[in-house]
């Protein structure tokens, strides 16, 4: 069975690819899959989008929906599997639309990581490359997702930043078949 990181981060902008290869990595492993999706559908259009990614994924993925509580959903996966969080940017945009203590949050979040009996692939939007935001509420959330991509890279064993379809590891190395 193909070696996979404990714990993997894998970057990029908007429609970057970088779900695509998450669950590309995460099917490499050869193991039960779980995705924890953070995603809400409060419009159609979101609705959509998390209709054809189910369809995209397939029946061979446990899904569990999760748009706050990932240790919860971490809770609820099968033993030897491997999980796919998509995505943390959503993850913390609910958290602040909740008024939730960011900073326990994010703690609790890398002690669950940290402590998963099964490899985690978190994928997370790369929000810093833009412009800077016009509005405080902007600004503070690009701030605290470049906060939590920093946190999460340096707990991960791999991180992978998507650009076009294509990853390039800036730590640990791809798995063969995956470059």
């Amino acid at each position: 069975m193909p070696s996979i990181s404990h714990l993997s981060i894998i970057l990029g902008g908007a429609r970057s690819g970088k779900s695509t290869f998450a669950e590309r990595l995460a099917s490499s492993a050869n193991r039960p899959r779980a995705y924890i999706a953070t995603s809400q559908a409060f419009d159609v259009e979101m609705e959509a989008k998390i209709i054809k990614h189910q369809q995209d994924r397939g029946p061979d993925w446990q899904t569990i929906e999760a748009p706050l509580d990932i240790a919860g959903a971490l809770a609820q996966v099968s033993a030897n599997s491997v999980v796919l969080i998509d995505c943390l940017t959503l993850w913390l945009s609910n958290q602040m639309h909740a008024d939730a203590d960011i900073d326990a949050e994010v703690t609790n979040l890398l002690t669950v990581l940290s402590a998963s009996p099964n490899p985690v692939i978190c994928v997370s939007n790369e929000v810093g490359m833009g412009l800077v935001p016009d509005t405080p509420l902007g600004r503070q959330f690009r701030d605290l997702q470049g906060m939590l991509n920093r946190k999460i890279a340096e707990q991960a064993d791999l991180a992978v930043f998507v650009a076009a379809g294509l990853p390039l590891a800036l730590k640990g190395t791809l798995p063969e078949g995956l470059t």
